[in-house]
């Protein structure tokens, strides 16, 4: 199982970005662990400094956008 994170305040991109995430997951059949995380010191400890940011198994892989689908698929079959 992939423990996936989005860091963010909360606002409609990093809602969106979760939700396309587990969409995905659910379309690949792949078991993942979508967490929303908001806390600003826990968004800094990754280093980012732009949101909506993607963690997979405490490793960042995207910040500062809506990712698209292809990257997202691209994370999950690897």
């Amino acid at each position: 199982m992939k423990n996936i994170k989005v860091l963010g305040s909360g606002c409609a991109k990093c809602t969106k970005t979760a939700e396309q995430i587990e969409k995905i997951a659910a379309e690949l059949d792949v078991e993942a662990n979508v967490t929303k995380e908001t806390d600003p010191q826990t968004i800094m400890q990754y280093g980012v400094m732009s949101t909506p940011a993607v963690v997979i198994d405490e490793q960042l892989v995207h910040s500062g956008s809506i990712p698209q689908p292809a990257q997202i698929k691209t994370w999950l079959n690897s």
